[in-house]
């Protein structure tokens, strides 16, 4: 027999060889555990408590609140009470406008340069709403000839080579 053979069957055996596995009582040296094992149940035993081991890290890192400790992850109350924040904040800037518009006006009428007889609040903070103007998205003429240039080299497309043009092939 080849010397890979021989190495295969010796390591063949030792993987089912049974062995026994005691644990003894040190003073009185009574047997307190006895065990029959083969290499190969320890070795599928100990790929087998892995697995289950990371698996079980997986799912109480991934379905509790210790994923939140991991770089990356924020709470669902973090991101929720940034949201009311960012819309708080929104909604302030909208009132600082607004009372800002209407302390000009109030300045405008002490310095006189506004008469108080036109002096309305109602118009003043009307005034600060920001309407936006309609924007025309209809085509120009010359997007329209564009699109119809287009089309028209869509539909007929220019040869490889133009004609006149002679290549040579070798």
């Amino acid at each position: 027999m080849s010397k890979k053979r021989l190495k295969r069957r010796k390591l063949k055996e030792n993987l089912f060889n049974k062995r026994r596995l005691i644990i003894l009582n040190e003073d009185t040296f009574e047997e307190t555990f006895s065990l029959k094992l083969t290499l190969m149940n320890v070795f599928v035993f100990a790929s087998l408590s892995t697995i289950i081991i990371i698996t079980i890290t997986t799912f109480i890192i991934a379905f509790t609140p210790l994923r939140e400790f991991i770089p990356g992850y924020s709470s669902s109350q973090l991101k929720r009470d940034a949201t009311q924040l960012a819309l708080k904040a929104d909604s302030l800037s909208y009132a600082l406008k607004k009372n800002e518009a209407y302390i000009k006006s109030i300045q405008k009428v002490l310095t006189g340069e506004l008469e108080y007889a036109k002096f309305n609040k109602d118009s003043i903070l009307a005034a600060t709403e920001e309407v936006q103007p309609p924007v025309d998205l209809s085509a120009s003429k010359k997007e329209l000839e564009l699109r119809e240039q287009v089309d028209k080299e869509e539909k007929n497309p220019l040869p490889a080579f133009p004609k006149g043009s002679s290549r040579k092939t070798k």
